[in-house]
């Protein structure tokens, strides 16, 4: 993965068509799920290539989402970007509020306990619909799940240090 990849995210996938006239159904990975139509332009993985594209209109469509992109304007143009990834920018991104991150900005970081002992590096994050979960590579090469929950199991998040203070212990 190349450095410009490395700073892009992922926030959605074209999954399918939707009408006559160029429009494409949305698989959203935002939250809520619209909130990809705030970003523009989107950079759209067509053939391996990332290519920038500019949202002409888009809407919430049942529990799905529907756009437009800017020189698709028929049914036949529109399927050659079917099942192509949707990025932005990092930079495209508001600044988060005081204590709220990112997830793209947690994946990495040292993971230490309480008593200064080292957990392992954040591989990813994800949500299990009661809570998000770090998903840690923890020193021993297996995988650790860490609830992120604040001020009882993830009690500092330093960005600058790149490390999480966590109450938790390799074999919990």
């Amino acid at each position: 993965m190349n450095q410009e990849e490395q700073e892009l995210i992922d926030v959605g996938r074209i999954s399918g068509l939707h009408g006559v006239k160029g429009w494409v159904k949305i698989f959203s990975y935002t939250d809520p799920r619209e909130g990809i139509l705030k970003y523009s332009p989107w950079l759209v993985k067509v053939d391996g290539q990332w290519r920038q594209f500019k949202l002409n209109a888009g809407r919430a469509q049942g529990k799905g989402v529907v756009a437009h992109i800017e020189g698709y304007d028929d049914r036949d143009l529109a399927a050659t970007l079917m099942n192509c990834d949707i990025a932005i920018r990092r930079e495209q991104l508001p600044v988060a509020k005081r204590g709220e991150y990112y997830w793209i900005d947690l994946v990495g970081l040292e993971v230490v306990t309480v008593d200064g002992a080292l957990l392992g590096h954040v591989k990813k994050m994800m949500s299990t619909g009661a809570n998000d979960v770090l998903v840690v590579n923890d020193v021993k090469g297996e995988e650790l799940l860490i609830p992120f929950v604040k001020e009882v199991y993830v009690f500092d998040v330093d960005l600058e240090s790149r490390r999480i203070t966590v109450d938790w212990q390799l074999d919990y």
